[in-house]
């Protein structure tokens, strides 16, 4: 009990750094909805795990790798924004995936069950973290440029749409993980809300991008505290840390004005 209490905390933590630093961008982008869609096209790759007995988390790795692909490719093709796509690609996805996967694993797959992390979880969980930390961060500025200007971002030779393509990839990988934290439904959640957290209290990119990661951080370790010490489900609890942060800033911004 104690060794599971304690790798929830290390991949929660890990996860809860490298998502709110990934939604910092999201949040900038005005891409919030998008975080949160993009999680739901997990659940037919669970299903299909479940079904065809092998680690549910490696189909939402697979799926959601190749949703990513195929938002990235339609985006360039069609001219339409990420949220038109991403957001007719989650109702279809989360149609397939309630329909095919099995009604025992429906709430864990909604909710997640970090109670039954194992230590290999934990170390991928870690490792995909540092890659996603690391990679995004080689690539936040450029990243930042396009969304001021992408004509500029050309003229410097920066690739925009193949950063583009990272950045989706690297976000899918951190929502891949989430889900073993705070399931489909509510993974979108530690993209969106620490990074708006932080944009209340930030006056500069460098600390809004650190108390991003920082809040992200601290709504999963209190989220999992509280639901070891309550003995209620992980998920629910991690939102309800992340919202009170959240509020919190919201009241410090208001205070200095």
């Amino acid at each position: 009990m104690i060794e599971t209490f304690i790798l929830s905390i290390i991949i929660g933590i890990s996860v809860g750094v490298s998502a709110g630093y990934l939604g910092s961008l999201m949040v900038l982008e005005k891409m919030a909805l998008v975080g949160d869609a993009l999680s739901h096209v997990a659940l037919p790759g669970l299903a299909i795990g479940i079904l065809l007995n092998f680690n549910p988390y490696l189909g939402a790795f697979i799926f959601l790798f190749a949703s990513a692909v195929v938002i990235w490719h339609l985006g360039r093709v069609t001219k339409l924004s990420f949220e038109t796509i991403v957001g007719a690609m989650f109702t279809l996805a989360l149609a397939i995936g309630i329909v095919i996967i099995p009604e025992a694993e429906l709430l864990e797959a909604l909710f997640g069950d970090i109670t039954k992390v194992t230590l290999i979880e934990t170390a991928i969980g870690v490792a995909v973290s540092a890659v996603a930390l690391f990679l995004t961060n080689k690539i936040y500025k450029k990243l930042i440029l396009s969304m001021i200007s992408e004509d500029l971002a050309v003229s410097k030779g920066i690739a925009v749409s193949k950063n583009n393509l990272l950045y989706l990839m690297l976000v899918s990988l951190v929502v891949a993980v989430g889900i073993k934290i705070v399931g489909t439904l509510l993974v979108g959640f530690l993209v969106i809300v620490p990074a708006a957290a932080a944009k209340n209290v930030s006056t500069d990119l460098f600390r809004y991008a650190v108390l991003s990661s920082v809040f992200g951080a601290a709504s999963a370790f209190a989220g999992i505290l509280f639901s070891n010490y309550l003995n209620l489900p992980t998920g629910p609890l991690v939102v309800f840390s992340g919202i009170v942060i959240f509020v919190a800033t919201v009241l410090a911004k208001w205070q200095t004005k």
